[in-house]
């Protein structure tokens, strides 16, 4: 069996450098803007008299539909262009924003900031804008770019953490979500830079996707990525939606607590480009096991000592250079393990996996809190599940997977 190399990559109708810019601002963007959602608790929660579980619920479901939506969305864009789902999900996770800021009732925003943003996000994320890269660059490049992507999308946080606090300081939790809505549109006409539809490469089997669905769930090593991106989900959701509220329970001000924020993205820029960089050089397995561990030693130490703004700053950027690391170098082990034509819907399912974690880690620090008046139960229990996440990557194997490797045509003597 021979060894499968990266193709060249073909002419592309709009420069490569040209797809990476406008594929990063629209990562930057469509993630900033949902990043700042947890700055909402708060001021919402006071002026309309509802529940913190009740909040936290519909941006649970948020989450949740986003991961749903992250396969179909990924299929669509593997099969129809990422220029045109990226478009589409714009145009739906805007109207979720505008709607969401003239929402009354709990059991609304559940379907305005839940369900409708959910779709939006999950067609119009980074995952898509990753697809489109991954068509576009060779193999031994590509956790580079996508850490790229990823570092983009960390940008966004720390623009739009202080960004969203300054809309809602300055006009209203209403208009700051109008405003943010009318940000998400500019993501229309730049879609237009990233259409195209990803083709089988050389030496890549060729199936329905369906098929390819079926042989990949197959594969014990995909298997435990998807289960270890539960945690990252988990993790990653509590701490946006409730961190902000939990530093202001420890006496710190709003806008301390949106900084604390804002640092976990900035920090996150270099912890997803130096994850990137690693994961062409370094099993990719092994650097997300040592992530997980990180993020569980931290925020033991985090809870043990003094919380101060100091101490949250620290954590903040500690937690940044962890934060969204894992991203490239799980897209990287999907990419490598079932190649470019299949990584939207691929990648998807394992974002799915990530997303009901978020699910739960957004809604149970939410009932964790009304129950306890405290989060210290899901703190303790994130520690929990990063160690028992970084212990079941490290069995993960770096190689393609076979069911994915064309078979080679008999040679005629």
């Amino acid at each position: 069996m021979s060894a499968i190399t990266s193709p060249r990559p073909a002419a592309l109708p709009v420069p490569l450098p040209v797809i990476i810019i406008a594929g990063c601002f629209i990562a930057m963007v469509t993630f900033g803007a949902r990043s700042s959602s947890g700055l909402f608790l708060l001021p919402m929660t006071e002026d309309l008299g509802w529940s913190r579980e009740g909040f936290a619920m519909a941006l649970a479901i948020q989450n949740l539909v986003w991961g749903i939506t992250q396969p179909f969305a990924g299929g669509f864009a593997d099969k129809f262009g990422t220029g045109r789902t990226l478009a589409i999900g714009a145009v739906v996770y805007a109207a979720g924003l505008f709607l969401w800021s003239v929402t009354p009732t709990e059991s609304l925003f559940m379907l305005t900031g839940g369900v409708l943003m959910g779709v939006g996000i999950g067609t119009a994320s980074f995952g898509i804008v990753m697809a489109a890269f991954g068509r576009v660059v060779p193999q031994e490049k590509r956790s580079f770019v996508f850490g790229i992507a990823t570092a983009a999308s960390s940008g966004g946080q720390f623009v739009f953490a202080p960004l969203g606090q300054a809309f809602i300081s300055n006009f209203g939790w209403q208009m700051a979500l109008v405003y943010l809505g009318l940000i998400i549109l500019m993501v229309v006409p730049l879609s237009t830079m990233l259409r195209g539809r990803t083709n089988s490469a050389p030496g890549e089997a060729d199936m329905p996707f369906m098929q390819a669905l079926a042989k990949a769930m197959g594969h014990g090593s995909y298997r435990l990525l998807v289960i270890g991106f539960f945690v990252c989900g988990f993790h990653l959701a509590f701490i946006t939606v409730h961190f902000p509220a939990f530093l202001v329970q420890c006496g710190l001000t709003p806008e301390a607590s949106s900084w604390a924020l804002g640092l976990i993205g900035l920090f996150n820029v270099a912890g997803s480009l130096l994850a990137g960089w690693l994961g062409d050089r370094l099993p990719k397995q092994i650097l997300l096991s040592v992530i997980y561990l990180l993020r569980a030693i931290g925020t033991a130490a985090f809870l043990l000592l003094p919380i101060t703004e100091v101490s949250a700053y620290i954590y903040a950027a500690t937690l940044g250079m962890l934060w969204l690391a894992t991203v490239p170098l799980t897209a990287g082990l999907v990419s490598l393990f079932f190649g470019p034509r299949y990584m939207g819907m691929l990648y998807g399912v394992a974002f799915l996996s990530h997303q009901i974690g978020s699910f739960f880690g957004v809604w149970l620090g939410g009932v964790s809190f009304d129950m306890t008046g405290s989060y210290d139960l899901v703190w303790y229990l994130g520690i929990l599940i990063g160690l028992f996440s970084a212990a079941i990557h490290i069995p993960i194997k770096e190689v393609r997977a076979p069911a994915f490797i064309a078979p080679q045509a008999p040679s005629i003597a």
